[in-house]
C-alpha cells in the first residue's frame, strides 16, 4: 500500500492554515476536494507529503455572499454549491453552466472552484467562465494578502503562481450582470467518458440602450494556448456592431483565423478544434444576446 501523506490537518481558520504551512516549511501542501490532487499523487508516484492541510473546514472559504452587485465566492466552494445558487444563476449564468458540467454529481459535490483554478489547466471549465466574467482572486502569496486578476494566477499548463506548500487562494469576486448584460458558456467534450473538454467558450456581452448593438463584450475560448486568456480579437470585432447573426459570423471568421489550437491525442485534432471555435462562439453569443435582450 502506497503512503501518500503522514499527517492530515483540518484547520478552522486562515491563520491556523498559514501557521501549519509555515511549521512544515514546504513539506505540507493544501488540499480541498482532492479530485485532481489525489489522482495526480497516485499517478506520479512522488514521495509522500509529510502532511496535507485540508481547508474545507474554514467557513470563510466555503461561502458565497453578495455585496451590492459583486459576488464573493470562497475558494473552497464546491461546484454543486455554485450550481444551486439562484443569484449566480441569474447574474453569473456562464459560471453555473460551466460548473454544472464538471465531472459527475459525486465529483461536483466535493470538487472546489479554487481547486479548479489552482490546478492551473488552461481548459478548466470554471476558469473559462471566470476569465469571461473578468474575475479577481484574493490570495496570500509571498506572505502578502492581495487581489489579483484571475489571469495572473496562471504561469503555464499546470503551473500556478501559487505555491500550495506556502500560499493560499482565499476567494474570487465577480460583478453580476446588470440591465442589458448577459453571459453564456458552452463546451464540447469527448463522449467516451473522458473528462477533458475538447474546447470551452464563455462570453459576456453588454448591449446598447436600445439592445440592438454590442456595446462591449468579453470572451474566453480555451484551451487555445498555455494559459486561459481573453479572446480580444472577438471582443474587438463585436464592439459597436449590430447584435445580429451576421456580426457573429464575422467574429467567428476572425477568431478561427487568429486562434491556433494544437492537436492533442487526449482531446482532438487541431483542425477539428479549430472548426469547433465557430460552433461554440455561435452558441454562446446567440444565447447571451437573447438573454441580454430579455428573451
Amino acid at each position: 500500500m502506497t503512503i501518500l501523506w503522514e499527517h492530515y490537518h483540518t484547520p478552522k481558520s486562515i491563520d491556523e492554515t498559514l501557521e501549519l504551512l509555515t511549521s512544515y516549511a514546504g513539506r505540507a501542501r493544501i488540499i480541498a476536494g482532492g479530485t485532481d490532487l489525489l489522482v495526480d499523487m497516485r499517478a506520479t508516484h512522488e514521495p509522500a507529503h509529510e502532511a496535507l492541510v485540508d481547508i474545507t473546514a474554514i467557513p470563510e472559504l466555503r461561502t458565497i455572499r453578495r455585496d451590492g452587485d459583486v459576488f464573493y465566492i470562497g475558494a473552497g466552494v464546491t461546484h454543486t454549491q455554485i450550481v444551486h445558487s439562484p443569484e449566480l444563476a441569474a447574474q453569473a449564468t456562464c459560471l453555473i453552466e460551466s460548473c454544472g458540467v464538471v465531472g459527475g454529481p459525486q465529483v461536483r459535490n466535493v470538487a472546489t472552484l479554487g481547486g479548479n483554478v489552482v490546478h492551473a489547466l488552461p481548459a478548466g471549465d470554471g476558469t473559462v467562465s471566470l476569465v469571461a466574467l473578468d474575475a479577481e482572486a484574493e490570495v496570500i502569496h509571498g506572505g502578502e494578502r492581495r487581489w489579483l486578476p484571475i489571469g495572473e494566477l496562471y504561469r503555464g499548463p499546470g503551473l500556478s503562481l501559487l505555491d500550495p506548500t506556502r500560499d493560499l487562494l482565499i476567494q474570487f469576486r465577480v460583478r453580476g450582470t446588470g440591465s442589458r448584460e448577459a453571459t453564456s458558456f458552452s463546451r464540447i467534450m469527448r463522449p467516451q467518458g473522458v473528462a477533458l473538454p475538447i474546447l470551452g467558450c464563455a462570453v459576456w456581452v453588454r448591449l446598447s440602450e436600445d439592445r440592438t448593438h454590442y456595446e462591449s463584450a468579453r470572451a474566453c475560448i480555451a484551451p487555445t494556448g498555455p494559459t486561459p486568456e481573453r479572446t480580444t480579437v472577438v471582443e474587438e470585432a463585436l464592439a459597436g456592431q449590430p447584435a445580429t447573426a451576421e456580426t457573429i459570423q464575422a467574429a467567428i471568421k476572425i477568431a478561427t483565423e487568429a486562434l491556433h489550437p494544437r492537436t492533442s491525442k487526449y482531446r482532438a485534432t487541431a483542425d477539428y478544434r479549430k472548426e469547433m471555435i465557430g460552433v461554440l462562439l455561435g452558441r454562446t453569443l446567440t444565447a447571451a444576446v437573447e438573454r441580454a435582450q430579455g428573451g
